[in-house]
């Protein structure tokens, strides 16, 4: 996966956010395999994933309805601002060493 900026959680928070609260961290975990993946599509061949982009969790999460981006005030948002960042962090412990 390419480096991750705030606007990666960002987009990928609004993408939970539109989704329904059952399907958000399955749905996380899912955006996050699917730029690893189109990161490793774009190193192999250099060119764009047809589906998931160019390996960073934005294309991944803009693939998908983003809702508009409430402040930190909403609840909902830092949940999936939360969710987010949590899926990151297991994806890191669990990623294999190369």
């Amino acid at each position: 996966m390419r480096p991750i900026l705030h606007g990666d959680i960002s987009a990928a928070a609004r993408a939970l956010l539109a989704a329904s609260p059952p399907q958000r961290d399955r749905l996380s975990a899912r955006m996050i395999a699917e730029a690893e993946l189109a990161d490793r599509h774009v190193a192999m061949t250099g060119r764009l994933h047809p589906f998931y982009g160019n390996g960073s969790l934005m294309a991944a999460a803009r693939s998908r309805v983003l809702a508009d981006e409430p402040g930190f005030d909403d609840l909902q948002y830092c949940q999936c601002f939360e969710m987010v960042l949590q899926s990151l962090i297991r994806f890191h412990i669990n990623r294999p060493r190369s």
